[in-house]
């Protein structure tokens, strides 16, 4: 039987990999100064001053301590999904980080900004692409080939 997910899942996987790689980069002061363009935050501290005002409840240095383990996450995500390696994980992953987004955004600035950034749409198409029976271009799929 022919696999008719090859093309779109390859690209939901390019997709939501730069989906996860560009607010890393941007929140490392990669993409550009704050306020330049659709720069975001331009640098850690903005991007941790944001993350403050979505967890209020938390002390500063549980903050930065939560960034970076976003961060890293995110970053791992992202490259993951891109290549295919450890997809269905790597899906799995980004699904339960946004939906964490999604709880810790509607709690503190409102369901609006969670919608307008897309959380919602990347939750769920990292929860369908982990469903996905073959990731044929990837890393995965040259690892099984190799066992075989």
């Amino acid at each position: 039987m022919e696999d008719k997910f090859k093309i779109p899942q390859l690209l939901l996987r390019y997709a939501l990999g730069i989906t996860f790689l560009t607010p890393v980069l941007d929140r490392l002061g990669l993409l550009g100064h704050p306020g330049v363009g659709n720069i975001e935050w331009g640098n850690w501290d903005n991007f941790i001053n944001y993350t403050a005002t979505l967890m209020p409840i938390f002390d500063r240095p549980l903050v930065n301590t939560m960034g970076a383990i976003a961060t890293v996450s995110e970053l791992l995500i992202s490259i993951c999904l891109i290549f295919g390696f450890k997809t269905k994980q790597a899906a799995l992953g980004a699904s339960l980080i946004t939906l964490t987004f999604i709880i810790f955004m509607t709690l503190s600035v409102g369901i609006q900004k969670p919608i307008n950034y897309g959380v919602f749409t990347a939750s769920a198409a990292g929860f369908l692409l982990s469903f996905m029976p073959n990731y044929t271009y990837s890393l995965d799929n040259l690892m099984k080939k190799g066992k075989h």
